[in-house]
């Protein structure tokens, strides 16, 4: 495993099991989910990784390591969650499909860990991812339009920009890690690995979007 990978890894453990823990928290005592919440951030950035260490030393410890793969797990609860953290609360048209076409490619990348099995299956599962690949982009030129561009050409419009390039980037990885299954069976987390990093990349332009136009 790579220093990046590690870091991805525990990126999503933030996203999609304490982000969740985090924000049931908030709705009985908001300061203590704050004040966790930034401890996690605090550690991760003195330390990345640390939030990988700490999960895989529980699973350890709870002797169960051996039984749960971490990355097929992290792309299974990638495509469930639904949290205020990943959703644009802006009601005009764009931001709300946005809002749809990010959660169907969560959702049908999801579904690689059960299906990559059956050829046939997964053949139609890709043929779905890359359906909603594109309708995700779609979305976010249709946002892209919405924001003003700066004098300076710097401001939230590049930014958006510049994670959609981000993300058709890791688009590109994942297909080419997809043709290198078809060539290498074996090689299936690699394939996991790869949906992971989509499903971060579609997180952050969530995350972005809310960022610079909420």
């Amino acid at each position: 495993m790579t220093m990046g990978d590690k870091s991805l890894y525990a990126k999503l453990i933030v996203d999609v099991v304490i982000g969740p823990i985090l924000e049931k928290l908030e709705k009985k005592d908001i300061s203590a989910a704050n004040t966790l919440r930034s401890a996690f951030a605090k550690a991760e950035g003195s330390l990345p990784g640390l939030t990988y260490d700490f999960l895989c030393d529980l699973l350890r410890k709870a002797e169960i390591s051996d039984k749960i793969d971490v990355c097929e797990t992290l792309l299974r609860l990638g495509g469930r969650l639904d949290t205020d953290d990943f959703r644009i609360p802006r009601a005009e048209s764009r931001f709300q499909e946005l809002n749809h076409c990010s959660t169907e490619l969560k959702r049908v990348l999801s579904k690689i860990p059960d299906q990559i099995y059956d050829r046939k299956l997964f053949l139609e599962t890709i043929k779905d991812i890359a359906n909603a690949i594109k309708k995700l982009l779609d979305a976010v030129n249709q946002v892209i339009t919405e924001i003003p561009i700066s004098d300076n050409g710097s401001g939230s419009k590049q930014i958006l920009e510049d994670r959609k390039k981000e993300f058709v980037r890791y688009s590109k990885r994942f297909s080419n890690t997809l043709k290198e299954y078809f060539r290498d069976t074996n090689q299936n987390q690699n394939v996991f690995m790869s949906a992971n990093y989509l499903v971060f990349q579609t997180n952050v332009i969530l995350k972005t979007v809310k960022q610079e136009c909420c």
